[in-house]
């Protein structure tokens, strides 16, 4: 699928509001992610990894191929297009970046830009051992149901946060990774059935 076509098929709305005008704290530790969709037996797929458990920061948990701001890397969609090339085997050329969403801040201490593109061809995957223990996908389809996604609120530190989190097959998809995907699809309108 291109972009042409993904087009005719979304509309993609403009973000309502800002979630936050407050700048995040400079401690905050600046990360991107790939969004990847990819089209998979006549179907929108998305394209997720779950991280090993030897890792010490979320281990076992589900995320985006992705990771830390690195300084040379040109800005976010070049270190989300990097990560997924090194994690997963998916080639930079073979993404068409439609564009990004704003910073999501976690209440672990990061500030992740997820950026948001579509993978042109069919590729091999190849997994880092040493970030990824498997790399599966979710379709679009599927998470775009509203029933499918929710939140609750958890008391941290005397503070309440919103925790998304989505149920698939026998996986947990939560926190950031749901949060995310939980902006994709509110911002995401069929203009045909997926």
């Amino acid at each position: 699928m291109d972009v042409a076509e993904f087009r005719l098929r979304f509309n993609l709305q403009p973000l309502a509001k800002v979630e936050s005008a407050a700048r995040p704290h400079p401690s905050l530790r600046k990360a991107a992610v790939l969004i990847g969709l990819h089209q998979l037996n006549g179907e929108l797929q998305v394209i997720l990894t779950q991280r090993p458990q030897h890792l010490r920061a979320h281990p076992g948990q589900i995320s985006f191929p992705g990771g830390k701001i690195e300084a040379s890397d040109p800005n976010a969609i070049g270190t989300a297009l990097r990560e997924a090339e090194e994690e997963i085997g998916l080639m930079r050329h073979n993404v068409e970046v439609l564009g990004t969403f704003p910073a999501h801040h976690t209440f672990t201490g990061f500030d992740i830009t997820p950026v948001v593109g579509l993978i042109k061809h069919p590729f091999d995957l190849i997994l880092d051992p040493g970030e990824v223990a498997e790399c599966f996908t979710l379709p679009l389809s599927y998470v775009m149901e509203p029933q499918h996604r929710y939140r609750n609120h958890f008391l941290r530190q005397g503070r309440y946060y919103p925790v998304h989190f989505i149920h698939y097959e026998q996986r947990l998809i939560w926190g950031a990774t749901a949060a995310m995907l939980d902006h994709l699809c509110r911002h995401l309108t069929p203009t045909a059935s997926i």
